[in-house]
């Protein structure tokens, strides 16, 4: 039986996580109320069904799912250390269609 695809996200939302030490000229955004600020935005848009434990990696546009922290420490290891994405939790493919058209 044929599963019908899954429409990549039509939105991708990244946060910094650049930490600068005391003195730098460049600062850092990662602070107390950055965090607090995006720990908001996470708890509302999982109250209301729109995110998920899932992790985007560029590049190559690898989605891992179903994610835990061991999940996400195997990822760290293999993918981002070692160059080999983790492929039993990527997102399949044919779960996978084109990004949804808004202007529709």
């Amino acid at each position: 039986m044929e599963m019908p695809a899954i429409p990549q996200p039509t939105f991708y939302i990244f946060k910094c996580e650049q930490s600068s030490p005391p003195g730098m000229p460049k600062p850092s955004c990662v602070t107390e109320q950055s965090r607090d600020l995006f720990n908001h935005l996470a708890q509302s848009m999982m109250q209301k069904g729109l995110m998920g434990p899932v992790m985007l990696i560029e590049p190559g546009h690898h989605m891992y799912c179903q994610l835990s922290k061991e999940k996400i420490d195997r990822i760290v290891e293999e993918h981002i250390i070692g160059g080999n994405p983790v492929q039993e939790f990527i997102i399949p493919e044919q779960f996978w269609g084109e990004p949804v058209n808004l202007a529709q």
